[in-house]
């Protein structure tokens, strides 16, 4: 969060500083110097005015790397904490999420369930403002903007059924973006265990959304719980 968001999340909040100071736990003179910048906005700082201010989740503060290894319990009450009706018995208690965090720590694993992969294009299409420079950027550093790229593609889709055309044409501009650095080798949708049998099956039975991301991958459109 920088110090222009942190003043305009105050605003939007309709606090003065004497307000939001002892709401922040700071002094009313410590916020004044954030605001204006001479200050830096710590990561607590930043997810405390998240709360106060009742920002969206997409105002959380990213981390300056990925977590290479998440816990499949952990990222299910990400998921949950963002709103997603898949893990709705998870909500009570969830600690929120950034979805651009959210969804690039999933897409870095190795081998993730079925049930969270299917949870990605919803957490787009729902999150179409998310911080895409980030996202799209921390992908390329890792090589995965084929998995993001397709995540994308079902999340316009899902957004083309629902008729919701300011969130479609976002998601598009990024998936344009996305293909200008497509890999040409094939990949998996964190599923890298797959056997050899089940790898030659998908390289003639995936989804045209699959093939051109050059994934193997059983996850379609048509399947995804929400996109009906």
């Amino acid at each position: 969060m920088t110090n222009q968001e942190l003043k305009a999340g105050r605003l939007k909040a309709a606090l003065t500083q004497l307000q939001a100071a002892p709401r922040l736990r700071v002094s009313q003179p410590y916020l004044s110097q954030l605001e204006n910048g001479t200050r830096p906005v710590t990561t607590a700082l930043a997810r405390r005015a998240a709360s106060v201010y009742r920002l969206p989740a997409t105002a959380l503060p990213l981390p300056s790397s990925p977590t290479k290894e998440v816990d499949a319990s952990k990222l299910a009450h990400q998921l949950a904490s963002l709103g997603y009706p898949g893990f709705a018995h998870l909500r009570s208690g969830s600690h929120k999420a950034n979805p651009a965090m959210v969804v690039l720590d999933a897409l870095l694993q190795r081998n993730l369930e079925t049930r969270l992969s299917e949870a990605l294009p919803w957490v787009v299409a729902t999150y179409p403002n998310l911080q895409w420079d980030w996202l799209v950027q921390q992908a390329k550093l890792n090589d995965i903007q084929n998995r993001l790229g397709f995540v994308v593609d079902l999340a316009k889709h899902v957004a083309e059924k629902s008729q919701r055309q300011s969130e479609l044409a976002q998601l598009s501009a990024v998936s344009h973006l996305l293909v200008r650095s497509l890999l040409v080798h094939e990949d998996t949708l964190c599923r890298e265990s797959m056997s050899e049998v089940e790898r030659n099956w998908l390289a003639e039975n995936r989804s045209p959304y699959a093939k051109r991301w050059n994934l193997l991958t059983g996850v379609a459109p048509e399947q995804l719980p929400y996109a009906a």
